[in-house]
C-alpha cells in the first residue's frame, strides 16, 4: 500500500507539532523574575479593620467606609501583613499588668513594630482624610 502525499504531510506536521512541546521553555526574562512586593492582607482582616474603623468615626457611611477603606491600603503599603498583625498583637496586649503584660510591652520588636504601626496609622489619616 502506497502512503499519499497528503498522509505524509500530516505525518510531518504531527511530528513537527509534537517536538515542539517537548522543548524546555525559554528562561524568563530578568525582569519579570524580580521579587515585587505583594500585598498580603487577607479579606478577612481588610474588612474587620474597615469594620472597626467605621465604628470608631462615626457610623456606616459612603465617606466613612471609603476613608477607612483608603487607610488599611495605606498601611499595607507600609507593612507586610505578618509586621501588622504581630504590632496589632503587641499594640492588644502591651496593657496587660504585671509582668504578663511586660512580654508584650517591654520587646525591642514590640516597641518598633507598635511605632511602625502608629507612624502607617498616621499617615494614613492623613492621606485618606479620615475624620
Amino acid at each position: 500500500m502506497k502512503a499519499s502525499p497528503l498522509s505524509f504531510i500530516v505525518t510531518l506536521a504531527l511530528i513537527a507539532v509534537t517536538s515542539a512541546c517537548s522543548t524546555t521553555p525559554e528562561p524568563a526574562p530578568a525582569a519579570a523574575t524580580e521579587t515585587v512586593r505583594i500585598n498580603d492582607f487577607p479579606t478577612r482582616d481588610r474588612v474587620e479593620y474597615v469594620l472597626n474603623c467605621v465604628a470608631q468615626h462615626g457610623g456606616l457611611s459612603y465617606i466613612n467606609q471609603y476613608a477607612c477603606g483608603c487607610k488599611i491600603d495605606k498601611i499595607a503599603e507600609k507593612l507586610s501583613f505578618s509586621d501588622y498583625e504581630s504590632a496589632k498583637t503587641f499594640s492588644y496586649l502591651k496593657g496587660t499588668p504585671g509582668e504578663s503584660g511586660g512580654v508584650f510591652r517591654d520587646p525591642k520588636q514590640s516597641k518598633d513594630l507598635r511605632a511602625q504601626l502608629k507612624e502607617a496609622e498616621a499617615l494614613a489619616e492623613k492621606s485618606c482624610f479620615v475624620k
